[in-house]
């Protein structure tokens, strides 16, 4: 069964699932700035739109647009600048 998830307060919404390639969901953000935090390795795709991210190592933002991926080890917050309505898709190792 699909599971849907809500984040600050509707603005981020996503869609798990597992198959044969593991764990991923699959979600859209609205404008807005967010802080996750992962309990798993992740590896992010951009879809469509941009996400402009503060990866936990550095102190620059970086803009990650469609096709893009970034990386971001378990037990670690990462910052999110979303300045359209953009799309990605997150997997999980």
């Amino acid at each position: 069964m699909l599971k849907t998830n809500e984040y600050f307060e509707g603005k981020v919404k996503s869609i798990a699932l597992k198959n044969a390639q593991g764990v991923s969901t699959i979600g859209v953000m609205d404008i807005g700035e967010y802080e996750f935090s992962t309990s798993s390795k992740e590896y992010m795709t951009v879809i469509s739109g941009v996400l402009i991210v503060k990866l936990p190592e550095s102190q620059n933002w970086k803009h990650y647009k469609d096709g893009d991926t970034f990386i971001v080890e378990a037990g670690q917050k990462f910052g999110v600048k979303v300045e359209e309505q953009t799309a990605y898709i997150c997997k999980y190792e």
